[in-house]
């Protein structure tokens, strides 16, 4: 039985971007990229999914053009000649399946050195106020927390503005090789994220205090981005409650303080909640079944985009020990809150692991693939 007429394969419009259906390949960190340049084999990872029907792909975690953005030097990198010539070669291979593909923007903040240890001594990791942030429930080594828990100098003024400026430029950049929007990681605990989170921005001027001025830096981020690009491309912005520091960390505890963030990042430019959490039907807020990204979306307008879990048994953090991962078909409660406009895309990640035709398998109602993590995670292919 085939799924043509499942919610899944609706158009989408967001500003000049057009999607022929709501199954977003969501960005995985692949360290394929040797020096920060994507060859040829990332270009042919990109478009085997786009050739497999998916409606957009998001890259993998992209580097923006600051010395912590990112401390592994096999994430590929926004800024450089050589970095641009790789992408171009990406971008030209998905278009040329029929594909859309943007960019996530990344930039590591507080969790610089936790890719490697080998980091260079003289570079301060940005932190809004240079702590790590309250440990807690984290897959992160005794060995990375001790070292990362030692505090730094908090950010100034002068690297705020420096921040600011690389994103925009790598924004530009990214729309130069012709990428079809922009991308930007604001969860996990990352420096967008670590000015939200209360525990790790305990400044007192005008980029922390109450919620309102934490969220002033990746709302300038934002309209840094907009200015850059223009009114015709979208701007996807992942958020989380979660942080790698924290599992059960919170940045907001209830509705309230959670339309106080995303309605001064919709009103800076964001056009789709990139809401980041385990299970993507999972509900967050006391006496209500909405998901996160049903949230993003009720509480802005804005368009919202689920992830999480889709089609399998155990999330991510869950599947981490193990190998195989079961099985589930929860694709029926995924078009169910789909057709009531819950959210508005779903982003999948393992499953585009275990089947680069992802899509196709979803339209034709096909057996969902099973993802093995030692398998499938291991070649990343």
């Amino acid at each position: 039985m085939t799924r043509t007429l499942s919610p899944l394969f609706r158009p989408l419009s967001i500003r000049a971007l057009e999607l022929p259906n709501r199954i977003v390949m969501s960005p995985m960190t692949r360290s394929r990229s040797a020096g920060g340049v994507p060859g040829a084999d990332v270009a042919e990872y990109y478009r085997r999914r786009a050739a497999g029907g998916t409606g957009l792909i998001v890259t993998e975690g992209t580097a923006i053009g600051h010395p912590t953005a990112v401390d592994n030097p096999r994430v590929p990198r926004m800024h450089g000649d050589d970095a641009l010539e790789g992408w171009q070669r990406v971008v030209d291979a998905v278009h040329a399946e029929g594909g859309r593909i943007i960019p996530q923007l990344w930039h590591v903040g507080p969790l610089w050195g936790a890719m490697t240890a080998d980091v260079d001594p003289a570079l301060t990791p940005m932190r809004p106020s240079g702590v790590w942030g309250e440990v807690g429930l984290t897959s992160y080594s005794d060995e990375y927390v001790a070292r990362a828990s030692e505090p730094c100098r908090a950010m100034t003024e002068e690297d705020i503005a420096d921040v600011i400026a690389a994103y925009a430029q790598a924004a530009r950049n990214a729309r130069e090789v012709g990428f079809d929007g922009i991308a930007l990681h604001g969860g996990h605990g990352y420096l967008l994220d670590s000015f939200l989170w209360d525990s790790t921005n305990q400044r007192d001027d005008q980029w922390g205090g109450d919620l309102e001025r934490r969220t002033r830096f990746p709302a300038a981020v934002v309209a840094s981005i907009r200015a850059e690009v223009g009114e015709d491309a979208p701007i996807f912005f992942r958020f989380s409650q979660h942080k790698q520091q924290d599992y059960n960390a919170r940045i907001a505890q209830n509705p309230e303080e959670l339309r106080t963030i995303l309605t001064a990042l919709a009103d800076a430019g964001v056009d789709v909640f990139d809401a980041s959490i385990r299970r993507f039907d999972a509900a967050v807020f006391e006496g209500s079944d909405l998901s996160l990204a049903g949230w993003a979306k009720k509480l802005t307008g804005a368009m919202s985009m689920a992830v999480g879990s889709v089609g399998i048994g155990a999330s991510l953090r869950e599947n981490r020990s193990g190998s195989a991962a079961s099985t589930v078909d929860n694709i029926p409660e995924l078009e169910r809150r789909l057709s009531d406009d819950e959210f508005d895309l779903i982003a999948i990640g393992r499953l585009h692991l275990a089947d680069p035709s992802l899509a196709t398998t979803l339209r034709d109602g096909s057996a969902l693939p099973e993802f093995d993590r030692s398998v499938h995670e291991a070649t990343l292919t």
